[in-house]
C-alpha cells in the first residue's frame, strides 16, 4: 500500500503591493510636509554621491543641494508625485532615517497607460537590510496604484548591482536601458 501524503498547509500569498506586517519594524513611514524638506535633502545627496561611486558620469552637480530643495519642493505639490518619509522609531523617534521619492508618469505607446516609477529611495546603512526596503516598497507601490499606475517601475544606475539584486528579489525585471557616452 502506498502512503498518502498529506499536503502541506500553506499560508496565502500576500498581495502585490501588499505591506508586510509593521511589527518588529525600527520605523514609521508617512507622507512628507514642506517642514521635512531639510531633513530629506541630505539624504537625497548620500544617494546622489553613491550614485557617482558608481559611474562618473554621475558626477554630483555643485548646486545639488539647491536642486534637491526644489525638486523635493515641487513634488509635494505635484498631485502625480508621492514622497515618503521614514522615520526612526524608539530611541529614533521623530529621526529621519529614509526617503522614497515617486511619480505616476504617462506611458503613450505602451499599456498600462500609467507608469508609477521611483525616482529615489535611500534608507540610512543602519536601516537597511530589516525589512524597510520592503516596506517602502509596498507603501509606495500601494501609493502609486491608487494614482491610477499600472505597471511600476524604478530607475537607478545600471551599475548599482545593490539595487538591482533589491528590485530583481522583488519581481521586477529589466525592461530599459539607457546608454551613456562623454561628449
Amino acid at each position: 500500500m502506498t502512503p498518502t501524503k498529506t499536503p502541506k498547509s500553506r499560508e496565502p500569498r500576500p498581495e502585490a503591493g501588499a505591506s508586510p506586517p509593521t511589527q518588529g519594524l525600527p520605523v514609521h513611514v508617512r507622507p512628507a510636509t514642506a517642514n521635512d524638506v531639510p531633513a530629506l535633502v541630505p539624504l537625497i545627496l548620500r544617494l546622489k554621491r553613491l550614485n557617482e561611486e558608481f559611474d562618473p558620469l554621475l558626477k554630483v552637480r555643485s548646486d545639488a543641494e539647491r536642486n534637491a530643495t526644489e525638486i523635493l519642493t515641487k513634488d509635494l505639490e505635484d498631485p502625480e508625485a508621492v514622497v515618503l518619509v521614514t522615520e526612526g522609531v524608539g530611541t529614533d523617534k521623530d529621526r529621519v532615517v529614509g526617503v522614497i521619492r515617486a511619480r505616476v508618469r504617462e506611458r503613450p505607446f505602451y499599456t498600462p497607460e500609467r507608469e508609477g516609477v521611483i525616482l529615489d529611495i535611500y534608507l540610512l546603512p543602519l536601516y537597511r537590510r530589516r525589512g524597510v526596503g520592503e516596506y517602502l516598497l509596498a507603501e509606495i507601490t500601494r501609493a502609486l496604484k491608487a494614482k491610477g499606475a499600472g505597471v511600476l517601475t524604478a530607475e537607478f544606475p545600471l551599475q548599482n548591482h545593490i539595487a538591482a539584486s533589491f528590485y530583481d528579489k522583488r519581481g521586477f525585471r529589466p525592461t530599459i536601458g539607457y546608454y551613456s557616452r562623454q561628449l
